[in-house]
């Protein structure tokens, strides 16, 4: 199944749900869809969805996925490499309205240069993008929060000393 989440954001991201309806029409995706639309106005005729999802159900979602397709929100971002699920990035775009301005194309491209996805760009291939991305090995994220966190408590410890 591939899921796609769209966040929780008040802005729409009608663009990607109708792409990938109409892709599911045209036989060119045949995997089982569902998506997490948020406050998108296009329903999906093909798969099925539902507006918003509880923590629980998400993470269900997330699990069963054998792939993410995700507007540029750092934290569907990172869930998705955490549990080594392929991810597909759809950056939101400010001249659909979608956003107030473009930050999410920088999220996709910092996240996509390290290895750990992939962006889908306005008038890219998507199937092709899915069945690269279902074989393509992303690199796994190492959080560095234990060493920030070992500095930090150096450092207290040597400013305690000084004292």
């Amino acid at each position: 199944m591939i899921f796609i989440s769209l966040g929780t954001q008040k802005f729409q991201f009608n663009r990607l749900l109708k792409l990938v309806d109409d892709l599911k029409e045209e036989g060119l995706i045949k995997e089982e869809i569902f998506a997490q639309v948020g406050n998108s106005d296009y329903k999906p005729r093909n798969y099925q969805y539902l507006d918003f999802l509880s923590n629980e159900e998400f993470t269900k979602k997330m699990e069963e996925a054998s792939l993410i397709i995700s507007h540029s929100g750092v934290g569907t971002i990172l869930k998705a490499i955490n549990k080594d699920k392929p991810i597909i990035v759809a950056p939101r775009l400010a001249k659909f309205k979608e956003h107030v301005d473009d930050h999410q194309i920088e999220i996709a491209k910092a996240f996509s240069k390290k290895n750990f996805c992939f962006i889908y760009e306005e008038g890219d291939d998507l199937v092709s993008l899915i069945n690269k991305a279902k074989t393509h090995k992303f690199d796994k994220y190492v959080s560095s929060k234990d060493k920030v966190i070992a500095r930090l408590e150096d450092y207290l410890a040597r400013l305690e000393e000084s004292l």
